[in-house]
């Protein structure tokens, strides 16, 4: 009897739907399987349009392996991720993570899948460049054969998207042998503590008692936006007083970490995306230069701000948390 593994399923339901802070807005459907609402609709057309304007260069898209190749073979370990339209970004972040899955365990290929079609369809058109998105990279698998299936997803925290990839893999838990999914990085206390440790050592030479160090991550309306608090109350509970967390789209927000920061004595503020990839959020919301980004709102508090563009993936120690929940999950199966 063929067997479905979950290793975690968070079935609370929210309203508001997490998109992975992957440094992109909104996930559409494939639009050739499933029919959006008029208001779904109207959201995707202009961000189409928006997207179809962009002509700022991210990088070169052909540096980027896509890992959407057959010739699979039995055991496969999914990558999925939100995706990103930043090529350089993707490729240190997202690519980065991949192929340090890929070292780990030689005994599986690696292939890649992105939740956002909206994010495909524009580095199509833009690079022509084709990347598989859930349903392809499920399809892609069934059509190799695949009879082992480990689901790694690049997710920051539980939420109501994670469940929406359990539920869509295990439509296809007929087709494979075993199907299991790793956790996201934010998963346990012990997770918690790993990213603590890897987000102040790498921000260790801007800590002079005179510099706020801010994350930005995504945020929700959804139960799991709570992880954001978290870490903020681990950060200050350990000592980190001059380390802020807060959110674009919730809480903490933009104006509760600015009155954090005013409320202490300092003269600079460095802003760094708590996102896996430095994406739109992170070079708009944050770093821009719109009168309402994170960057212009410390500038005209007074501060002197310096905004680093670097993703999460990009930090070794975050990716050997990626490559552990991957571990566990293939352990899981040996059981």
């Amino acid at each position: 009897m063929k067997k479905l593994t979950i290793l975690t399923m968070m079935l609370a339901m929210a309203t508001a739907i997490w998109t992975g802070c992957s440094g992109e807005t909104t996930e559409t459907k494939n639009s050739g399987s499933e029919a959006v609402s008029t208001a779904e609709t109207t959201s995707v057309s202009a961000e189409e349009t928006a997207a179809d304007e962009e002509n700022y260069d991210t990088g070169d898209a052909s540096l980027d392996n896509v890992r959407n190749q057959d010739e699979i073979g039995e055991k496969e370990l999914l990558v999925l991720s939100f995706g990103t339209s930043y090529n350089d970004s993707r490729r240190l972040t997202i690519g980065a993570i991949e192929n340090d899955l890929e070292k780990a365990f030689p005994d599986y290929a690696v292939r890649r899948g992105f939740t956002a079609n909206i994010i495909i369809d524009h580095i199509q058109r833009r690079d022509g460049i084709l990347i598989d998105d859930v349903n392809a990279a499920l399809n892609r698998a069934v059509d190799n054969g695949v009879k082992t299936l480990v689901v790694q997803p690049t997710h920051l925290m539980h939420g109501l998207e994670y469940d929406e990839l359990v539920e869509s893999v295990s439509e296809y838990a007929d087709a494979f042998d075993q199907v299991v999914f790793g956790e996201p990085l934010l998963s346990s206390d012990e997770d918690f503590v790993k990213v603590e440790k890897a987000i102040t050592e790498w921000t260790a030479e801007y800590d002079d008692g005179k510099t706020a160090i801010c994350f930005m991550g995504h945020g929700t309306e959804a139960a799991s936006n709570e992880v954001y608090q978290k870490m903020q109350d681990l950060l200050t509970a350990d000592g980190y007083a001059n380390y802020f967390v807060g959110t674009v789209e919730a809480t903490p927000s933009l104006e509760d970490v600015l009155a954090a920061v005013q409320a202490g004595n300092y003269e600079r503020v460095i802003l760094e995306p708590l996102m896996v990839v430095a994406g739109d959020h992170a070079n708009n919301d944050m770093a821009g230069e719109e009168e309402d980004s994170w960057k212009t709102a410390f500038e005209a508090a007074g501060y002197e701000v310096e905004c680093l563009l670097r993703g999460l993936g990009e930090n070794e120690a975050i990716r050997e948390i990626y490559v552990e929940h991957a571990q566990a999950a293939i352990h899981s199966l040996e059981q």
